[in-house]
């Protein structure tokens, strides 16, 4: 198996490493990801670094706010830290885009192998979301990914949660199962 390649069962959709933050000395974090038709991720917004989306295949609805673009391949869209946003297929075949982020984030990182390598177990449900709470905590705290509206008011709690789970071991466990190999 390839380790730089992660493929979600549930979602259908895949994430190629091309460089990390290991790479690039901390400087970005640069993923490929395949989109199936009707892919995409719920509102969230992140505080430590910023994404930038180019399609390469196929059309990318963004959404910021309450406003939406369509990216056509080779048009990059920016979105800054604590931006509430998403991206989305809103075709009817399989897309690819580039996801960079900025700085780099080794979170993010860890957060795409454990979250598919538990999807790949059977471990999430069908929209990719961790069965185990602790696990659902603990990897939403290492991605710096953070729900909008009521979701918003769980974050004192899933950090609450996350960090119970690292004091437990289960973040070393979990990187020690999915993320065993460095990129």
């Amino acid at each position: 198996m390839n380790q730089r390649i992660f493929k979600n069962p549930n979602v259908k959709d895949k994430v190629t490493f091309l460089k990390t933050a290991a790479e690039t000395n901390g400087e970005y974090t640069l993923l490929e990801v395949e989109l199936a038709p009707g892919g995409g991720n719920p509102l969230h917004y992140h505080l430590t670094y910023a994404e930038t989306f180019t399609p390469v295949t196929g059309n990318l609805g963004v959404q910021l706010g309450n406003q939406t673009r369509l990216l056509k391949p080779g048009e990059a869209f920016t979105v800054l830290p604590k931006l509430v946003h998403r991206f989305y297929n809103p075709g009817a075949h399989p897309i690819t885009f580039l996801t960079e982020l900025r700085p780099a984030s080794i979170g993010f990182e860890k957060f795409i192998k454990i979250l598919y390598g538990l999807a790949s177990d059977g471990l999430t449900t069908e929209k990719g979301i961790p069965k185990n709470w602790f696990y659902a905590a603990l990897i939403t705290s290492l991605g710096d990914t953070h729900g909008v509206g009521v979701l918003r008011l769980t974050k004192p709690v899933i950090e609450l949660v996350a960090f119970g789970a690292r004091k437990a071991g289960l973040e070393e466990k979990l990187l020690k199962k999915y993320a065993r190999h460095n990129l």
